[in-house]
């Protein structure tokens, strides 16, 4: 998987194409620009390191947005994706890069997902694609898609941590300063603000809170450690975070379990016991429902993608 191709052709969105490269412009992976000769992407003009044909070399094909969705996509292209995907590569879309799965036949009776905005527009040019306009990304092992923009890097940091694990993963998002990890069924869109300064009324709390995820934690233990009262609490995590107090404390726990399934080869129950989940079953239940599949699962597929990937 480590190999990686970005398809490009003239019509490709710039920020979602820089994006894929800034991810995957360096170690450990091996990235080459494919496209059928020089392009024009936004203002830019772009010389490919290989033809389109060079899609079938990768083990993964990254397919930037395509900017007028009101167009087919190029048939070479279509063509090119879809031979990259029956010679076993792994295949993303970024935003209206779904438009060309979709064109490909690669969408067809899966769910997927594209930018809110041309959502009606995917679902009704390809009936057979289950559209899904209210998340950020969808996996569906081989195939998958991105919404727009922030939600392209959500997805690239999302393919690094399936290959390397969530702690390079977090290592890429600190280098390129992003959140590193927002799960896949996340809204779209959050109508309150993120502040972008680290001065807001969580700043101290969060980190406290992570230091102490073994701990039974309750919205009240926070609401006291931040000395304010639970409905105000309330308040300033949908500000900060986009979602509750006790949601975005499972998400800690559950990123926290992944962490440990992938470097320790501690018993579910341990790492129940570790990130505060109380019971084996406890951590079962949620980290199935948040990531679709088993905490065993996780670590058996976790480590079968690094053998691969070494």
């Amino acid at each position: 998987m480590d190999k990686v191709a970005l398809a490009v052709t003239d019509g490709m969105l710039h920020f979602e194409l820089s994006v894929a490269y800034e991810v995957f412009g360096g170690a450990p992976y091996d990235l080459t620009v494919c496209g059928p000769g020089p392009v024009r992407v936004g203002r830019f003009r772009l010389e490919p390191d290989a033809g389109l044909d060079g899609l079938r070399d990768a083990g993964t094909v990254i397919v930037p947005g395509w900017a007028d969705v009101d167009v087919e996509p190029p048939v070479e292209l279509v063509d090119a994706v879809r031979a990259a995907h029956e010679a076993g590569a792994r295949v993303a879309s970024l935003c209206t890069g779904a438009f060309v799965l979709a064109a490909a036949g690669l969408l067809d009776g899966r769910r997927a997902t594209t930018h809110w905005a041309h959502t009606d527009v995917l679902a009704a040019r390809h009936p057979l694609v289950e559209v899904d306009p209210d998340v950020l990304y969808v996996d569906n092992g081989t195939v998958l898609t991105s919404a727009g923009k922030a939600a392209a890097m959500d997805l690239c940091l999302h393919l690094v941590r399936l290959d390397h694990g969530s702690a390079f993963a977090n290592t890429v998002a600190r280098r390129l300063v992003v959140p590193p990890h927002r799960a896949g069924g996340q809204a779209q869109f959050v109508t309150a603000p993120v502040p972008e300064r680290d001065d807001h009324p969580l700043a101290d709390l969060l980190p406290w809170v992570i230091e102490r995820l073994d701990q039974p934690l309750t919205v009240e233990d926070l609401a006291r450690r931040a000395n304010m009262s639970s409905r105000h609490l309330g308040r300033h995590f949908r500000t900060v975070t986009g979602t509750t107090p006790l949601q975005w404390l499972l998400n800690q726990r559950i990123r926290r379990a992944q962490e440990l399934l992938e470097s320790t080869g501690d018993s579910v129950d341990a790492v129940a016991e570790a990130t505060g989940m109380g019971t084996a079953t406890t951590l079962r239940r949620h980290f199935n429902r948040t990531l679709g599949v088993p905490p065993d699962a996780y670590r058996r597929t976790f480590r079968r993608t690094r053998a691969a990937a070494g």
